[in-house]
């Protein structure tokens, strides 16, 4: 592995695990009355658009990191929909 994917992979560690937290504690609470619903719903658009864009350059640590963004953001996203 060189230099570049170590910092690709690296990088697309500590990005996805850092919606974990808040995941989990929305998961366990149902309380998301800290959570802005326009942050999210952009966040997570912006994230697909990362998505698709690391299938048409053939990035495995841009799909990886954020395939699961994605699916971490969007249950926060799904969570505060249904619990307004």
């Amino acid at each position: 592995m060189n230099t570049t994917d170590l910092i690709g992979y690296s990088s697309a560690l500590l990005t996805t695990i850092a919606f974990v937290p808040q995941a989990h504690k929305s998961l366990k609470t149902k309380d998301l009355s800290g959570i802005s619903l326009p942050m999210y719903s952009l966040f997570s658009l912006g994230v697909f658009g990362w998505l698709i864009y690391g299938f048409m350059i053939n990035s495995l640590p841009i799909i990886a990191a954020n395939a699961i963004t994605l699916i971490l953001a969007c249950t926060v996203l799904y969570l505060k929909i249904k619990h307004r």
